[in-house]
């Protein structure tokens, strides 16, 4: 699946649930009634969209330390190693995304896990495994930023 093959059902799927995901014991039930089709198509298609790269995750986010701890952290990767790299730091659960910048500290990724503790063992452990230097960057002032986006596609 590419974007290129999403219908409306798709787009609807994507574009209605960013904000205000039920909360209740059957979430994709709920949101296959509203979508006008039923709960094992819903969960089809975003298992769909997972394999295929489209998504990555389907989850709350919170405001910063209000359930745990997290903070931003950046490396330097050579360019030949940065697909690499990337792939390793997407293998932490801890975490949620990484995107590429362009200078010349160009992986950036954010950490979240239950307490400090663990969020610095991950990035001890990204360091060891890459032999790159980690900076780990820490919330100073929180800004609210809606990461909620339609997605309008021709």
């Amino acid at each position: 699946m590419n974007v290129a093959q999403f219908g409306v059902l798709e787009k609807d799927l994507l574009d209605d649930f960013q904000r205000d995901f039920p909360l209740v014991p059957r979430p994709y039930r709920a949101i296959a009634e509203r979508l006008g089709c039923d709960e094992d198509t819903v969960l089809e298609l975003l298992c769909q969209m997972i394999k295929a790269g489209l998504i990555t995750r389907i989850g709350p986010v919170f405001a910063p330390h209000r359930a745990g701890a997290s903070t931003l952290a950046a490396v330097a990767v050579p360019e030949d190693r940065l697909e690499s790299v990337a792939a390793l730091v997407s293998g932490y659960d801890e975490v949620n995304h990484n995107y590429e910048r362009e200078h010349r500290i160009n992986l950036w990724f954010v950490v979240c896990a239950p307490a400090a503790e663990r969020v610095a063992e991950v990035l001890r452990d990204i360091a060891a495994r890459t032999g790159l230097e980690v900076l780990d960057l820490p919330l100073e002032q929180a800004f609210h930023i809606d990461l909620g986006f339609p997605l309008q596609w021709s």
